[in-house]
């Protein structure tokens, strides 16, 4: 009996012992494993309580009348437990304490991200990769224009401080040299009322609102040469009505068409800028005209005295000039003679625009009007007109696996790339039609005919993959044909001879 006795206190002693040191790894442990340590707590009382009504059963006489009961001690065990317990949830309390004063830290598809707990102070990394190919067929007479290179390489810094406040901060690394894309602050009163400061893209035209990660051929249409691209300024703008209406007015330093501000101002005046663009549907969700939107921008500026800065950019020659979707120049500002151009007088601009997406269909459409005053300096007749320049595209694509085409987002694969699990991301098939004209009285006094085109006619058919919603594939065909021009050893002559055929590929990395 006695011996049965000894045991049942060694028992319930090992019992307490072990309840102990196990109270002692819940109060250390990390708050993930506490849990199971208080699960295997339970197992382990539970056995010996088992124990104990063994020992007791074979302790009590026949009649069952002086057995000293273990009720007691198991008691102790299950207040053992519930002390445990009640520390648990104390301990889980206080984690949760401490989560809401720690910074928040995100890795994905989306870039990195870090946040205060009350996310009034966000920093985001991203980044742009575009590695193309451009590959002309026809006119082996221009040397150089076949080409592997780096179009874009841009580290993307974006942020909030104190809670109202955005900024975006965009160099790029692709040129000769390094360039400011985008420098500027954003105050967010709310969605409706927003004031922006530095430097970003004017809101005039459509296709060069797109991001560039988000084009769905390597290069912009022929409308985007008429638009401004990046100055400096301030715009107000925002959304109302649910979002049905889009709205964008500012104040720049003006630049010319397809031009990026150098940061410097060539003269006092001040160009204005604007644009209202409608979804009347976006709040219906499931309704089909629910992505269908119009719109329409503009700018105005006038020249305080003549200068080259605010004629179209230099790209694809020497002079101010326009430029086919393979970048190369088809028209310039070359009167024979020795005569100079310069941007003199009033300057605007009117682009009325549209947009339709609808499951893995998307259409883009544009005008681009820009009536830039000229004068013709440094050889005779000193004279100057007025210019206006017109150009329109129709782009839209058809994504092949199903997935949602957008304006803006990028497509996201329903099954990423991965052959192992049977998936091969998403496909899509595009095409374009666009075209530029000159205005007659351009020639002969401010372009030389027999080397500038008076207009350009292209389309353009394309494939894209989408590997995962980081990593894209592209390649395209375009043919651009040409009204006059064809005399000359350099740009735009020599681009304007024959009909331009080159083939894009791209790979594109963004996060």
């Amino acid at each position: 009996m006695n011996n049965r006795t000894n045991q049942l206190k060694r028992l319930v002693l090992a019992g307490t012992i072990a309840a102990t040191q196990l109270a002692g790894q819940v109060v250390w442990a990390d708050d993930s494993k506490t849990e199971e340590v208080v699960r295997q707590l339970q197992k382990r009382v539970e056995e010996l309580e088992e124990k104990v009504k063994t020992l007791e059963a074979q302790r009590a006489p026949a009649g069952g009348t002086n057995a000293t009961p273990a009720t007691p001690r198991i008691e102790q065990l299950q207040q053992k437990v519930e002390d445990m317990q009640r520390r648990q949830g104390e301990e889980a309390r206080a984690a949760e304490e401490r989560a809401r004063t720690l910074p928040k830290l995100s890795i994905g598809q989306d870039g990195f991200a870090m946040r205060s707990p009350n996310g009034d102070y966000k920093l985001q990394l991203e980044g742009v990769l575009q590695v193309d190919s451009r590959t002309f067929f026809g006119n082996s007479q221009v040397v150089g224009d076949d080409a592997f290179l780096i179009r874009r390489a841009r580290p993307i810094l974006q942020g909030t401080v104190a809670r109202d406040f955005d900024f975006l901060f965009v160099p790029d690394f692709a040129g000769s040299t390094p360039q400011i894309f985008d420098a500027y602050l954003n105050y967010k009163y709310s969605p409706a009322l927003q004031l922006q400061a530095g430097k970003f893209k004017s809101p005039v035209g459509l296709e060069q609102l797109v991001l560039d990660r988000d084009l769905i051929f390597d290069e912009r249409a022929l409308p985007t040469d008429l638009a401004p691209n990046r100055d400096v300024g301030f715009e107000l703008h925002g959304e109302l009505f649910s979002g049905r209406l889009n709205y964008g007015v500012g104040i720049f330093n003006g630049v010319g068409d397809a031009r990026i501000s150098s940061n410097t101002s060539f003269e006092n005046d001040k160009s204005f800028a604007g644009r209202i663009f409608v979804e009347p549907f976006k709040p219906e969700a499931g309704s089909p005209l629910r992505n269908l939107g119009v719109g329409v921008s503009g700018s105005f500026d006038r020249q305080q005295a003549t200068n080259t800065s605010a004629l179209p950019a230099t790209t694809g020659g020497s002079l101010a000039g326009l430029a086919t979707v393979g970048q190369q120049q088809f028209f310039a500002y070359n009167p024979s003679g020795g005569a100079v151009v310069a941007a003199n007088g009033d300057h605007w601009r009117l682009s009325p625009q549209g947009y339709y997406y609808y499951g893995p269909l998307g259409l883009l459409w544009e005008y681009v009007v820009s009536d830039q005053g000229v004068s013709r300096t440094a050889a005779k007749p000193l004279s100057s007109a007025s210019l206006e320049n017109t150009a329109w595209q129709v782009s839209g694509g058809w994504i092949l696996t199903g997935e949602r085409a957008a304006y803006a987002g990028g497509v996201l694969p329903r099954r990423a790339f991965n052959p192992a699990a049977g998936g091969w991301g998403a496909w899509q098939v595009v095409a374009r039609y666009s075209e530029l004209d000159v205005d007659h009285n351009a020639f002969p006094l401010f372009a030389n005919p027999a080397s500038s085109a008076s207009s350009a006619h292209g389309w353009e058919v394309g494939l894209n993959w989408y590997l995962n919603l980081n990593l894209k594939l592209g390649t395209s065909f375009a043919h651009t044909t040409f009204e006059g021009g064809g005399a000359g050893a350099t740009a735009p002559g020599i681009v304007t001879r024959k009909d331009e055929n080159v083939l894009f590929t791209r790979i594109q990395l963004a996060f």
